[in-house]
């Protein structure tokens, strides 16, 4: 049996300034962006070629927004994601090694935090 993580919800305050730094910023693909009732707006957005998605989560959750920690995403090249994410003015750390793997991290407006891992090859 198969079973495949397709959904992780990212507790954030404002959806329209969550999904403005995510799409416009990070550069992630807005995949839904439905209205279901007058109090939850499903918004999926996925990052470009992963098969997992994200949910911006307002009350959808019980998890306060800026909580969600350890987020990653797996890159060929951290250089290149570091100064991709700077150049659309998002505040991502310099490019670190350790023995697992280079990566940048950045944080979205309510602080959830993101790795981006360029896995070492060797």
């Amino acid at each position: 049996m198969d079973m495949r993580l397709e959904l992780v919800s990212v507790p954030v305050t404002d959806i329209d300034r969550a999904k403005a730094f995510y799409v416009d910023q990070v550069g992630f693909v807005a995949d839904h962006d439905i209205p279901v009732d007058d109090s939850l707006r499903f918004v999926q957005l996925t990052p470009p070629g992963s098969a997992c998605s994200i949910v911006l989560d307002v009350d959808m959750t019980s998890m306060p927004a800026g909580t969600q920690q350890g987020l990653q995403v797996v890159v060929d090249d951290a250089d290149a994601a570091y100064a991709h994410l700077v150049g659309r003015g998002v505040a991502a750390e310099p490019v670190v090694e350790f023995p697992w793997g280079r990566f940048t991290f950045f944080a979205d407006p309510d602080g959830n935090r993101w790795a981006v891992q360029q896995l070492n090859r060797g």
